[in-house]
């Protein structure tokens, strides 16, 4: 039956499935016909929008990632094949299927008893994360109960932290009532609510330097397009270090100069158009009677494909890009050499830009901690991974030992409960489920003090 399902939703993916369940969800608001079915639409544009330039745009990445890391020399026995390699092993394990239609269940049935206000069905596709660390849980313990268990607890910890960064995701982006809530993207809530108190003390919510403040002394430099075309042509000429007495190298120079100019102007203008989709559902959720009020906004979950391109958001991705193959070299003790997974930066940042209101400094330094030890982590869990790959996804490269993906599993605190539950032990999963717990029962008796906490800290970065 899951696999009847997963078929199902494959066949006609993302910019199919999410304006359906957008319309059924603007009619059951009450929504009129013409207004839901042109939010649906808009919807769909503004995926296939994101799908057609986040797939152009990463051969282009990943070929000047690949240069990067050869010019520099820079070798590790793990090796990051992607997030793909990934998500086919969850697709075709069948521990896998039977976590996609276990949390498709299990979402529906914590919203509908209003244990959360994230609608997560909305979002199934990155159901694939709990597939995998279940699937991985599965490969080193070889005990379902476990490995459910595990995908139970990562459900409810997204679902937690989603709802603590919604408000603050939706006005960043602009996209009202909505948020990101994928598991391999969403922990990085946890860093930021630590560092970011520090870092107001250090004064760090002065540092003015990001691409949205920079208009009074940058001038045109401001401009998308501008930063863009200045960061691409630096990339282009790192990748191309050893290089550059060959005409071939300034080509690639050039041309990438333009080609990350073009996403930078062509992002937000999609941005635009799938955020028009949420007009009439957001109008129709503040009309709701006074009982639902009670009750609370909600948040309908999107694909994290839609702050992509947002310019902080993608500008720091770019420059966290060399930074990262560098901490990857220096870094003692580190065994994973992140390659294909570094176009997701932008994804990875998402929560930290929203919550810090794109400040650029806060931004680096908080990606630059928390994936330092994310690379850890990935070097612990290659030999799961590996494992859990190769018996269920894919042939591993000729030559390659040990892989990972960067985005998926370069993850501390999923790691960490990835530990406490294959460990089997009763005190570290009960460790682990009682901090929850604790977190869980404090954020929804003060969740509108925690919001309006947030906004207050995320504010500092703009009045300063």
């Amino acid at each position: 039956m899951f696999a009847t399902i997963n078929q199902f939703f494959t066949t006609f993916g993302a910019p199919v499935m999410v304006p359906v369940l957008l319309l059924i969800i603007a009619r059951s608001l009450r929504v009129p016909w013409g207004q839901a079915a042109q939010s649906a639409l808009a919807a769909g544009v503004g995926l296939t929008g994101f799908s057609w330039l986040i797939s152009a745009f990463t051969p282009l990445v990943t070929k000047l990632i690949h240069q990067l890391v050869n010019s520099a020399g820079i070798q590790r026995p793990v090796v990051d094949l992607g997030w793909q390699t990934g998500s086919l092993a969850a697709f075709s394990a069948p521990v896998g299927l039977a976590v996609f239609g276990f949390s498709l269940l299990l979402e529906l049935l914590l919203f509908a008893l209003g244990y959360t206000r994230i609608f997560m069905p909305a979002n199934l596709w990155n159901n694939f994360g709990f597939m995998l660390w279940a699937t991985m849980a599965y490969t080193a313990t070889h005990n379902l109960g476990l490995a459910l268990g595990l995908a139970a607890f990562l459900i409810l910890m997204t679902l937690l932290l989603a709802e603590v960064q919604a408000p603050a995701w939706s006005t960043y982006y602009q996209v009202p009532h909505a948020t990101v809530a994928a598991v391999h993207n969403i922990e990085q809530v946890v860093p930021i609510l630590i560092l970011d108190p520090l870092f107001n003390r250090l004064g760090l919510d002065k540092c003015r330097f990001n691409p949205a403040h920079a208009q009074a002394k940058l001038g045109a430099l401001n401009e998308p397009m501008v930063l863009g075309a200045l960061l691409g042509a630096s990339l282009g000429i790192l990748a191309n270090f050893k290089r550059l007495t060959h005409l071939a190298a300034w080509g690639q120079i050039s041309q990438f100069t333009i080609q990350l100019a073009a996403i930078m102007a062509l992002f937000p203008l999609v941005t635009q158009v799938f955020a028009r989709a949420f007009a009439p559902l957001a109008a129709a959720i503040d009309r709701q009677p006074t009982p639902a009020k009670k009750r609370g906004p909600w948040f309908l979950a999107v694909d994290d494909g839609v702050g992509y391109g947002e310019t902080t958001t993608l500008f720091t991705g770019m420059v966290l890009l060399p930074v990262l193959v560098l901490i990857a070299f220096g870094l003692p003790g580190n065994q994973t050499l992140p390659v294909v997974d570094l176009i997701a930066l932008p994804f990875m940042i998402e929560s930290i830009v929203a919550l810090t209101r794109g400040n650029f400094v806060k931004i680096v330094l908080t990606a630059v901690i928390w994936f330092s030890l994310g690379l850890y982590a990935a070097s612990w869990l290659a030999p799961i991974y590996t494992a859990t790959v190769a018996h269920y996804g894919t042939a591993l490269p000729a030559g390659v030992l040990l892989i990972t993906s960067f985005n998926l599993v370069a993850r501390p605190l999923n790691a960490l409960i990835f530990a406490a539950f294959i460990s089997a032990n009763p005190l570290w999963i009960g460790l682990a489920c009682g901090s929850y717990l604790i977190a869980s029962v404090a954020f929804r008796r003060h969740r509108t003090q925690v919001w309006a906490y947030l906004a207050r800290q995320a504010a500092r970065n703009q009045t300063a």
